[in-house]
Order: structure tokens, then sequence, then C-alpha cells
């Protein structure tokens, strides 16, 4: 019997010199606390007061949408990058070369006329080739004009372009169609 007694004595003797853990760190009345907000941390009180965490399923569910999100996200970049990129830097077409040849054409007088050009340092790659026939006495030129690129056989572009110069006149020798 003194046994028991004596360990009883010892752990009620332990039980008052180790003070709980909540009476070791007294809790400090915080804005939270005094308007009864608690920060949770992903812990949740049930109805027995026991503390539960999310559980497995949760946690996937969350997981999946952001990632969902997060992918999403990046399809954005990558489609607004790639369209600026495509934006900055147009294709060489014919129509660029039409602009140029019209002037030249536009105070030319005569009729049948062949020439080539290139589009400068803004593409050093590219040149082009036309040439304008009358297609009537009445000064309207039918141009063909030819795009190709440095190293490549198949021409770039093709198109034909119609003028209208009053001042054309074909070459000497050459039939006058009516």
């Amino acid at each position: 019997m003194m046994i028991s007694r004596f360990q009883s004595s010892a752990a009620s003797a332990a039980a008052q010199t180790v003070p709980p853990l909540a009476a070791a760190f007294p809790r400090i009345p915080t804005l939270r606390s005094a308007f009864g907000l608690r920060p949770s941390f992903g812990l949740r009180s049930s109805a027995f007061g026991l503390t539960s965490a999310f559980s497995l399923i949760e946690v996937m569910i969350a997981c999946g949408i952001f990632f969902m999100a997060t992918f999403a996200i990046l399809a954005l970049v990558s489609t607004t990058l790639r369209n600026a990129r495509a934006l900055q830097r147009g294709d060489v077409d014919a129509g660029m070369a039409a602009s140029q040849i019209y002037e030249t054409l536009k105070t030319n007088r005569q009729a049948e006329i062949s020439g080539s050009g290139n589009f400068g340092e803004a593409y050093p790659d590219y040149s082009y080739e036309f040439v304008s026939e009358q297609a009537e006495t009445n000064g309207l030129l039918k141009v063909g004009i030819v795009v190709n690129r440095r190293g490549l056989q198949k021409p770039v572009d093709t198109m034909t372009i119609w003028i209208y110069s009053p001042d054309a006149k074909t070459g000497p020798g050459q039939p006058t169609f009516r």
C-alpha cells in the first residue's frame, strides 16, 4: 500500500509542479480574438470540439482547380506572345511591290516596260520583277508582278494589276490594237 500511496502523491506533486502549456503561455488578446474571429489555417472544428483538417479529396480538388487555372493562364500568355510576334513583321507580298511599281509607271510614257527592284533594308532577302504591256490602245496597262526570295526557286507571291496611263504609247514598230 505504501507504494501506491507514494505513486499517487508523486503524480499529484508532478501535476502541481508542471504547469499546463496554456498556463505557461497565456493568450495575448488580439483584435481577432476580441471579435471572436480565430485563424483556422485549414483546420475546422467539429461538433464535438475536435479539430479536423481537410480530407485528401478536398486537397486534390483544390490542386486540380489551381493547376487548371495556371495552365489556362499560361496558354493565354503563349497565344498572346505568338500573336504579338506575328504582328511585328508581316510577310512580303506582291501588293508591297505594286505600290512601288505604280509610282514608277505613273510617270513613265512607255507602254511596255520591265524591271526589277528590292524592298531595301526592311526585307533584304526579297526582290520583285515586273513586266507591263499595253492591253488596248486606250492607255490601260497590264502589269505582272513576281516576288522572289533569295535561295528559293518558287516565287513567294504573284499578282497582276491594271494601271490606267493615258500618256502611255506603244513603242515604234509595234502594232496598235483597236
